[in-house]
């Protein structure tokens, strides 16, 4: 287990992107419950690689949500919903993981949902250099339909009730959310959506999934700027 400054987390995980030797892209997976930082550290580490001339997809599951009515056919603030019916996992491996992946042709699409219209998106197709590296982050990405997928698999540990703490703090909550129609929510709305339907969404997810024993790098980002990290003996 390490502990440093948030450069040095940064600086850690590109040096562990760097030691993956692959044929086709680099696929990352920056996985982790909603406000554990996961979108905070992609971005961070995209700038990162990218002074160091390495081409970067950035992409997130936001993009890749289906239907509201389809999202939320069990109810609003049902967990079950959340996990089974939120994402378009056959989509994300069709349009963007295979064609980054070993014998695909690189010409991929980062999204096929647009959350704002609740309707479908589809930006141009895009061809990746073979070094690329894409980011990825979002929930449930080490489930058992995308596992295989991923060349580098990091995990964003935090508390669930910082979790809470911290969409309080934001005043949103994340896509695909009962509040996704507006740019704020309620305290009292993410308080339930957060109690109802997204922290029992994790515990199903690592009930069924276990995902940090799938992990390459678990990063425990309950402080900020002073985060741990673990290196598991699977991993780089």
């Amino acid at each position: 287990m390490d502990q440093g400054t948030r450069g040095e987390l940064i600086s850690r995980l590109a040096e562990a992107i760097r030691s993956v030797t692959v044929a086709h892209p680099l696929r990352v997976a920056i996985d982790g419950p909603p406000a554990a930082g996961k979108t905070t550290l992609a971005d961070e580490l995209a700038v990162v690689l990218r002074a160091q001339d390495r081409d970067v997809i950035r992409a997130t599951i936001d993009d890749f949500l289906v239907p509201r009515a389809q999202r939320y056919r069990r109810g609003r603030y049902s967990a079950e919903g959340c996990y089974f019916d939120a994402h378009d996992h056959a989509a994300l491996c069709r349009v963007l993981l295979d064609p980054l992946g070993p014998g695909g042709d690189r010409r991929f699409r980062h999204a096929v949902y647009d959350r704002d219209s609740d309707t479908p998106s589809s930006p141009p197709v895009t061809t990746a250099p073979a070094d690329a590296v894409l980011l990825f982050d979002g929930v449930f990405l080490l489930r058992p339909e995308l596992i295989g997928r991923w060349d580098l698999r990091i995990f964003v540990s935090v508390p669930f009730e910082r979790t809470i703490d911290r969409a309080r703090d934001r005043g949103t909550a994340p896509a695909g959310s009962t509040a996704d129609t507006a740019s704020t929510a309620g305290t009292a709305d993410i308080e339930r959506s957060w109690r109802n339907r997204y922290i029992p969404s994790q515990k199903l997810y690592f009930a069924t999934a276990r995902p940090t024993d799938h992990a390459d790098i678990i990063v425990y980002n309950d402080q900020l700027q002073r985060p741990t990290w673990e290196v598991r003996p699977h991993g780089i």
